[in-house]
């Protein structure tokens, strides 16, 4: 039977219960002086417990306080940086043979207390990258870590002694220790979400601004890239009438923008930190927002194409007369596919953001006022598409979009109808929280499990995998739409991953992060198991961490020099926090063998004082990237018409000549 989950009070805890682990010892950062080390800061404990080591095996009446602070203990400022590559300890295993060399790199929030009682929201946590370079041949793998130095952090840390002071309030915090009335300090750029390679450069990218270029070699920040710049003479799709339509909108658009960037520093155009690779085109896929937007019941969105080169090839704008805030978005062969998640402005939290009294994002509310969820299919390319994008499909559920896995399309050779595919996680209106986000009170500044962890019953509102499915006919009118879990593991699951070389074409398998739900206090976030999901018969394997062990995003490397034509045909990564013993591991796991005895193949220790929080999103970058590329089995697009690159059902499989290539 499954355990009864057990709703976790945010602040008061047992008083007879165990006190909390203890915190990493002092950090040694690259710029301190001996004798003056800067301290280790931790989110703020409730109670004013003493510091004291929680053992690993703790009974059942000491699980909610063990469970709480293993909570807190996924969200440690880490103060060392190390750029001097450190060999990791294999402690399990052996590093199989056809692995291939490269590099995994992982970003996320790495501080989020100050030295003088500002606490931050994991999203506003300054961005830490961490990178485990990978040596086939010698089986060994390597770590580094360094902050990236946005405006922010260079502003906030002391580069002398190491000490931290904030000052921006980041979109979703409330600072106690520095300014709050009148601070304008909003856009907080901390580079934190995502990382990617393209072209030979490395980025790292946010939710609100411009993206920071790093050196691969030393992690180094190089600075910001602007990514948008060179798209503003995009082609526009709104038209004429919808251009008449918005007249007072652009306006009010008008009057907005000189305020958002004078006075918040807000940049034009909103880079969302979600890309796509088209593998078989050698694109990249980039999309933005227009900073106003946030605050009009209108939706603008622009598309950027860049070649191998970082060379703009395309670019489109597109007007939308819905509010929406879109996270993650899909790409087919000839759309852009955005999941409409809709909001709306919070008058109330308006008047006590802008006077900092509660986080700016109390700006904005959801907008639950009707039943269904629009989806757009946007055109990808001129005549691609025969209907009105203008036209949302109404999906019939209420469901808030987080992450996607997949997208493709396959086209009736005979009708001309379109079947479209979406594979993402998603959650409910009625859970899904902008402030409350990873159980953060921005007016304690501590972090609550039980937000993350609803009760028995409750557990289909938090994020699980869906697969939406759409089918129109040869007018390109919807005949239907549907929204299904898209497996029989019921757990609340989300980071859903593929192997990239399937990427916007037909795929099986999904991996994703989700719980075994064998912890009473804990049994739905943070994740503890990978599920391997197959979406033709729905069927889910997993494979699960120790006790009081989580996991991150996974990630697939297809094996390397392997000839096999099977999607699942290769490896995946996964960090493992083992946060009693306070340490974390890189896990490579055997993707076919995922729910098999034998499923890990190598764990490597990250050192004990290098041990860090929870990272968000990774990339893998192999050593022979730029030549993978290169050698896909493509399509010459610039010879053949755009309406025979659609996929049938027979051409809608792998079209990689060599299966290691991202």
């Amino acid at each position: 039977m499954p355990a009864k989950a057990s709703h976790i009070p945010p602040l008061k805890l047992p008083g007879a219960a165990a006190a909390p682990p203890n915190l990493l010892p002092p950090a040694t950062h690259k710029n301190s002086k001996p004798g003056n080390l800067p301290r280790a800061v931790s989110i703020a404990a409730p109670g004013g417990l003493s510091t004291a080591t929680v053992p690993e095996k703790s009974n059942a009446s000491n699980d909610v306080v063990a469970a709480f602070w293993d909570y807190q203990f996924l969200f440690v400022s880490q103060r060392a940086e190390t750029a001097e590559p450190v060999a990791l300890r294999l402690v399990d295993g052996a590093l199989p043979l056809d692995f291939p060399s490269g590099t995994y790199y992982l970003t996320g929030p790495g501080m989020f207390s100050d030295d003088h009682g500002s606490t931050v929201h994991p999203l506003d946590g300054h961005g830490y990258l961490r990178a485990f370079r990978i040596d086939a041949r010698r089986r060994k793998v390597h770590f580094t870590a360094r902050y990236i130095e946005t405006e922010a952090q260079a502003e906030e840390r002391d580069g002398e002694t190491g000490e931290w002071r904030f000052t921006h309030r980041g979109p979703f915090s409330v600072l106690k220790g520095g300014k709050m009335v009148g601070n304008t300090k909003v856009m907080k750029n901390v580079a934190n979400t995502s990382v990617l390679q393209w072209g030979g450069r490395l980025f790292c990218l946010w939710e609100g601004g411009d993206p920071y270029e790093i050196d691969p070699h030393s992690l180094a920040t190089v600075g910001k890239y602007e990514v948008v710049a060179a798209g503003a003479n995009q082609n526009s799709a709104g038209g004429a009438a919808n251009r008449i339509a918005d007249h007072f909108w652009d306006v009010a658009a008008q009057i907005l923008k000189p305020i958002l960037y004078g006075v918040f520093k807000m940049p034009a155009k909103r880079l969302l930190s979600h890309y796509k690779i088209d593998v078989r085109r050698k694109r990249l896929l980039i999309m933005s927002c227009n900073a106003e937007d946030m605050l009009l019941p209108r939706s603008t969105f622009t598309f950027y194409e860049f070649d191998s080169n970082m060379k703009l090839l395309e670019s489109q704008e597109f007007s939308i007369p819905d509010h929406l805030m879109i996270h993650d978005w899909a790409f087919t062969d000839s759309h852009y596919i955005l999941f409409g998640n809709r909001i709306k402005l919070d008058v109330a939290g308006s008047m006590t953001a802008v006077c900092g009294l509660s986080p700016m994002i109390s700006a904005l509310t959801l907008n639950p006022s009707k039943p269904t969820s629009p989806i757009y299919l946007l055109p990808r390319f001129p005549g691609s598409s025969s209907r009105d994008w203008r036209v949302p499909i109404q999906a019939p559920s209420q469901i808030w979009l987080l992450h996607v896995a997949n997208a493709f399309e396959i086209r009736d050779p005979v009708s001309g109808g379109l079947h479209v595919q979406i594979q993402a996680s998603g959650c409910s209106y009625q859970w899904f929280n902008f402030q409350k986000m990873f159980g953060y009170d921005w007016q304690s500044g501590k972090l609550d499990p039980s937000m993350m962890n609803r009760e028995l019953g409750q557990e289909k509102l938090l994020p699980h995998l869906v697969q939406v499915n759409i089918n129109l006919n040869g007018d390109g009118d919807c005949e239907k739409c549907s929204i299904d879990d898209l497996r029989e593991w019921n757990k609340p699951s989300d980071f859903p991953v593929i192997n990239q070389n399937y990427s916007g074409t037909k795929n099986t398998y999904i991996y994703a992060a989700t719980s075994s739900g064998t912890r009473r206090a804990l049994p739905h976030f943070p994740f503890d198991t990978v599920a391997k999901t197959n979406t033709a018969s729905k069927s889910t394997t997993t494979w699960s961490t120790g006790r009081r062990r989580f996991i991150g995003e996974p990630i697939f490397i297809p094996k390397c020099g392997h000839h096999s034509r099977e999607e699942d045909d290769g490896y995946l990564l996964v960090v493992e926090y083992a946060v009693a013993i306070q340490r974390c591991y890189l896990v490579v796991l055997d993707a076919k063998l995922i729910g098999e005895k034998n499923g890990v193949v190598a764990r490597f220790e990250v050192p004990r004082h290098l041990n860090f929080p929870l990272g968000f999103h990774g990339f893998w970058a192999p050593d022979n990237y730029n030549y993978n590329i290169n050698n896909i089995d493509h399509v010459d697009f610039s010879r053949t018409p755009r309406k025979e690159l659609l996929p049938t059902p027979a051409a809608a499989v792998t079209r990689v000549r060599e299966p290691c290539i991202l």
